[in-house]
């Protein structure tokens, strides 16, 4: 839908495909994207009982950015005490970030050192972590505001803490390597 949306809005005619091909020529996109997008529009074409002779597209695959464990502890003791045990729970449990917004007080077992995922992304299965006692008594720490950990669903609000944060960190240690550390990056 997105990168249909997409094409939509850089003027096709979704209806004829030459002037998809033509738009897709057009825009400045990564080989990347247009690969998803020439995707989509066939995927479009299919369900409409279309057809069309894709344009030739070769997406560039690389090796995702791995940062060192001592990168991420850095990012970790530099942040703030909510988003540091935030982010000490991402790199712990490998949750997505959207998992651990939605975790509950009720979701922690203090006395066995775990923590229950109820409420999975992308049709993940619940699951339960062990966590260490330094991420525990990081919990123990934060203030019991409402029923959420972490506040609940504002994945922008911590978004840009932590690029506050990362940019802050990445320049007091002369390493811009953090800069490349990303919430997905912690899993």
């Amino acid at each position: 839908q997105h990168y249909l949306d997409q094409l939509l809005k850089s003027g096709a005619d979704l209806l004829d495909p030459e002037s998809v091909k033509e738009t897709i020529a057009k825009c400045q996109w990564s080989e990347n994207t247009k690969a998803l997008v020439i995707a989509s529009y066939t995927r479009f074409l299919k369900f409409n009982k279309g057809t069309w002779e894709p344009p030739k597209c070769e997406s560039i695959r690389k090796l995702p950015f791995i940062p060192l464990e001592s990168e991420l502890d850095a990012l970790i003791s530099g942040a703030s005490r909510k988003l540091a045990a935030f982010l000490q729970l991402l790199k712990e449990t490998g949750m997505r970030c959207g998992e651990a917004l939605r975790l509950k007080w009720t979701d922690i077992d203090y006395k066995n050192g775990a923590v229950t995922l109820n409420q999975p992304e992308k049709y993940g299965q619940p699951r339960m972590f062990k966590i260490s006692a330094t991420l525990i008594s990081m919990l123990n720490l934060l203030p019991k505001q409402n029923d959420f950990l972490f506040g609940g669903r504002n994945t922008k609000g911590y978004g840009r803490t932590f690029q506050h944060y990362r940019k802050k960190i990445a320049f007091k240690l002369q390493n811009p390597r953090l800069r490349q550390i990303s919430f997905h990056t912690f899993r």
